[in-house]
Order: structure tokens, then sequence, then C-alpha cells
């Protein structure tokens, strides 16, 4: 009997409670009581024991808590979680164990409980630096409780801190995201994610600037979004304030002190085999993709709570390395492409990488890697699409 090799795989798990919804979100979750997160847990927990004899052969180099808002939990039960995947999976000593936190439901003691469960980066949702800006987008935090709890991370001992930042809100300036900028550099966290925000439909965002603006919602004449122009100001002013400040920029919206890249985010641009475990969380093993059921009260009670599973053929395999790895700024391995697809990417993609080339969208360079110029940044969503079959 041949033993197979181990394979890396990466877990996310999905805590779909939260304080209340921001303005913004659209992601699966919401307010739930105590004994509905007790039983959320015992499900998790059943859904780790069941489906980790699938994983034998593979080992754990990263964990991610995201939700909604896991620091919600309460020690005790973040405790239970993760016994249950130690105890289920093969974890390397030196996995990277990633908690979203919101400043609004952690303290000390709850933080020095991660590290002692060995939790060992925190992404810190802060988005604003402006009280009043955090009011406009739903945050049930100020910028000092978020200062505070930086404050306890470090005192406690973590050494690897995201924090997120968004631009584009509401009523924000160019001066606004400029002094957010500023104050977050003092802090020197390892790791910075910005985003700008995007109006998706069924937020309550989208009733006031996106439904509502072609309804001509009052709310929205009254608040203003900035404008396109100044929206752009302050991507290219992260850039240049981040890189100066010895952040380098790896990922379309993630900079980081060298080394502290995201090693679990930075799996899923390359494609790595991943485990979603919890409610609606998605997975991809060795090119099959599916999701966990998004309904709660089904949730509690499947057996199996798999969805919309798909085997992804060559194409959409090519497809996702394309449009995925394109987001890193290192860009893809024409190499990498071959070993995987038996084939040179200048067979499949030739005239498309040309045409880009020639748009100064893409460069090819000279240690076989293709990636996107800052222009092809600048509209990457409209390259990436080039990359899709018809």
């Amino acid at each position: 009997m041949i033993n197979k090799p181990l394979q890396s795989l990466s877990l996310y798990l999905h805590i779909p409670f939260c304080v209340k919804k921001c303005h913004y979100c659209d992601f699966l979750s919401a307010p739930g009581s105590e004994e509905i997160k007790e039983q959320y847990v015992k499900a998790l927990i059943q859904e780790i024991t069941q489906k980790a004899d699938n994983y034998k052969n593979f080992y754990v180099d990263t964990i991610f808590f995201g939700g909604g808002t896991p620091s919600i939990l309460s020690l005790h039960l973040m405790a239970a979680i993760l016994k249950a995947l130690r105890e289920s999976f093969r974890i390397l000593p030196e996995a990277e164990i990633s908690i979203e936190v919101n400043p609004g439901t952690a303290d000390e003691d709850k933080l020095m409980g991660y590290r002692q469960l060995g939790i060992n980066r925190l992404s810190i949702g802060l988005q604003s630096a402006n009280d009043v800006e955090l009011k406009a987008i739903g945050r049930i935090h100020t910028y000092l409780e978020f200062q505070k709890v930086y404050e306890q991370a470090r005192k406690v001992g973590f050494s690897n801190i995201n924090v997120d930042l968004m631009s584009a809100l509401p009523g924000q300036t160019l001066r606004s995201y400029q002094d957010t900028i500023h104050k977050i550099l003092q802090l020197q966290p390892e790791h910075i994610s910005a985003y700008s925000l995007i109006i998706e439909e069924g937020t309550p965002f989208w009733e006031i600037y996106g439904k509502g603006v072609e309804e001509g919602n009052a709310l929205s004449a009254l608040v203003r979004l900035p404008e396109e122009n100044t929206e752009r100001e302050m991507y290219r002013l992260t850039k240049k304030l981040l890189e100066q400040a010895g952040y380098v920029r790896y990922e379309i919206s993630n900079y980081a002190k060298p080394g502290f890249e995201c090693r679990h985010n930075t799996g899923y641009w390359q494609r790595h085999n991943y485990l979603g475990l919890g409610l609606g969380s998605s997975s991809l093993i060795e090119n099959c993709r599916w999701k966990n059921e998004t309904a709660l009260r089904s949730y509690l009670k499947m057996q199996d709570t798999r969805t919309e599973i798909e085997v992804l053929s060559k194409e959409e395999q090519m497809e996702e390395f394309m449009f995925l790895g394109l987001r890193l700024t290192k860009g893809v391995s024409k190499r990498t492409f071959t070993e995987l697809f038996g084939m040179q990417i200048e067979a499949v993609y030739g005239e498309i990488l040309q045409k880009l080339t020639k748009e100064k969208l893409l460069v090819q360079s000279e240690s076989g890697y293709v990636r996107l110029t800052e222009r092809g940044i600048d509209i990457s969503n409209t390259v990436m699409a080039e990359f899709l079959f018809d």
C-alpha cells in the first residue's frame, strides 16, 4: 500500500452572530441569544468531528474565524471549538490562527484567553478613526474603544495584528480619511486591509444609496457619498502613505510589513485547499467546490451540511487561477500554470496576454510571472473578465 503524501489544508469557521448588522453588511450574520450561540457551537463541533475523517491525509496550516463577529462568542465556547479542531485535525504547531475582532465585543481578559488558546493573529475591524463616520455606517464602537482594545492586544502579547479600514464612506472627506490612515500608522499594526465601500443589494445602504438614489431618497442627499474622483484620490493616498511607512502591497486591497502577509487569505488567491465549517461557509477541495447550508434552523438539524456541490471543469480552474491569482501583486506563475494544466499559458491565453500587455494593463516579467500594472489594478475587474471563457 502506497501512502499518499500529506497535503496542506486551510480551515475557515463561520460565526454568524453580531450585536447588530452594520449598514453596509451583506454577510451571513444576525444577532442571536446566548442559547442559540450555544446550540450553534454544538452543531459546529459536530460538523468538525464528522468531516475531519475525510481529511486524514491533510495537515492544517491556517485557521480563520470569520463572521459575523467571532469575538461575540464567550471564551468557553471558543475554547470548545478549538479543542474539537485540535482533537480532529492534524494542525501544525506553527499554524496561523486568526480571529476577527470587533472592538465592541472584546476586552483584555478575552484577548488573553485567545492567546492562551493558541490564537496568534487578530484582525480588528476599525473601518474609520472618525466617530461620526463610524456611527454613519452602523458600527457599535468608537475610535477610543478600538484604541483601547488594540493596546490591550499588544499588552497581552499579540505581535501579528491586522486593522481593517474603509474608504468612500458617507460624509467622509479626503482629509478625514487621511487622518484615519495617520492614526493607524502611529499604532504600527503588522497588516492593514483597506477596502472601498461597496453598496450591496439587500443592505440598509442599498435603500439609501442604491435603490434609494434612483427614487430620490432624501437621506442620500443629506449624507452624501464621496464623489468618484475623491474616492480615486483616497485609493491613491492609501497606497502612497502605506508604502512610505514600510508596508508592502501584496494584494489589491492588502498591505503588510515584510513577513506578515495573511497566509490564510493568500491561500484563497492561490487556490489552495480550504474547508469551510459553519453556516454558509464555502470550501474548495481538489477542484470540488461547495457551500454549506445558509438557513440557521436547517444547519442546526442537518447531518450533511453541504449544498451547491460543483466539480470544476479544467476551463473553470484556469479562469480561477487567473482572476484570483492576479489579485496578488506578484501575479501568476507561468510555470505553475503549466504544471497544473499540462500546457503553457500562451496556448490558452496568448492573444489576451498580448492584447493586455500592449494596453499596458499587464506585465510579463523575466522571472516568469504575469502581473497587473498599476493601471491594470485600477480597472482590475475589467482586466480579469478577459480571462473568462465564453
